[in-house]
């Protein structure tokens, strides 16, 4: 199963956000959205990084209320590990276990394509063992 399947399924759209916009912008957004994680993007619509839910607690842990007016710039992540559409699931957990985060931009010839989500790959590799499960199971009534 590639990340091309999964796009399929659930859609191209990611919510982006300008890297001069505030935190509170960003955790409003997250909010609005009931996302874990926005793609910062510059004006050309290029990827510039990535904020998370816990970067923007750990910013406030860290800064108090006083950090949701700094810029988006100031906490993302800066060094974005993407994919291609057609890097494998596998390929996709390995990075996200090795990181340890939760979201991945896909790009495709270098512009942003979709984001993959460890819920898109939990929900994928659930699907995959049930149809294994079901063949298993009518292999077995036909034996």
């Amino acid at each position: 199963m590639s990340v091309e399947q999964i796009l399929g399924g659930k859609g191209r759209d990611v919510v982006t956000i300008g890297p001069d916009r505030t935190l509170a912008d960003a955790a409003q957004c997250l909010a609005e959205r009931r996302i874990g994680a926005v793609v910062v993007v510059d004006g050309s619509g290029g990827v510039q990084g990535i904020i998370s839910e816990r970067d923007v607690v750990r910013a406030v842990a860290e800064a108090g209320a006083s950090a949701l007016q700094a810029p988006v710039s100031s906490r993302m992540t800066s060094k974005v590990v993407t994919c291609l559409p057609t890097s494998s699931i596998d390929e996709i957990m390995g990075l996200m276990t090795t990181g340890k985060f939760r979201h991945v931009p896909v790009l495709d010839g270098g512009r942003l394509a979709g984001i993959i989500s460890i819920g898109d790959v939990v929900k994928q590799r659930l699907a995959e063992v049930e149809s294994e499960h079901r063949a298993l199971r009518d292999y077995i009534a036909t034996a």
